[in-house]
């Protein structure tokens, strides 16, 4: 049953990615980008991580991919038919991906993968939380402030010129 659950996410996620890179139109890309990233969240439930996946939800879904489509929507002239959509790269970049993927498959099957007998140590949202303002609160709002200056900068790339 785990195994019939898996394997349609990760193919989804796979779909969902490729779609993204070869989608035409950039909105359609972000929507693309978010079935993706909701199906990486769907294998972290099924791997019982259940806090990536929500974190995944709230973070990237519900966060980043607002911003991209609140940039895209605001930003003068991204849907005009004048703006080119493609690149002439496109065999370059085939070859390279083919390549790359055939050195990652290379790796992953010349690496033994032995199982290693160590504990599984259980972290409680309590101990996550005091971790997040305890010692990381330095770098959790230094997070939070980028994300500001993201924000920021997508609302001034869209203000209209008069």
């Amino acid at each position: 049953m785990n195994e019939f659950l898996f394997y349609p996410i990760a193919l989804g996620a796979c779909i969902f990615a490729l779609l993204t890179v070869t989608s035409r139109d950039i909105f359609h890309s972000a929507v693309w980008l978010a079935m993706t990233l909701l199906s990486i969240a769907g294998v972290y439930f099924y791997l019982n991580a259940e806090f990536l996946g929500v974190i995944q939800i709230l973070v990237y879904v519900g966060g980043i991919i607002t911003l991209f489509v609140f940039a895209i929507k605001l930003t003068a002239k991204i849907g005009d038919h004048a703006v080119k959509q493609t690149n002439e790269q496109v065999v370059i970049s085939a070859i390279a991906s083919l390549v790359f993927l055939f050195i990652l498959f290379k790796v992953i099957g010349l690496n033994p993968w032995l199982e290693t007998g160590m504990p599984q140590t259980t972290i409680s949202l309590q101990q996550l939380g005091q971790s997040l303002m305890g010692p990381y609160v330095l770098p959790f709002e230094f997070i939070s402030v980028i994300l500001l200056g993201v924000m920021v900068g997508a609302i001034i790339i869209g203000k209209v010129k008069k």
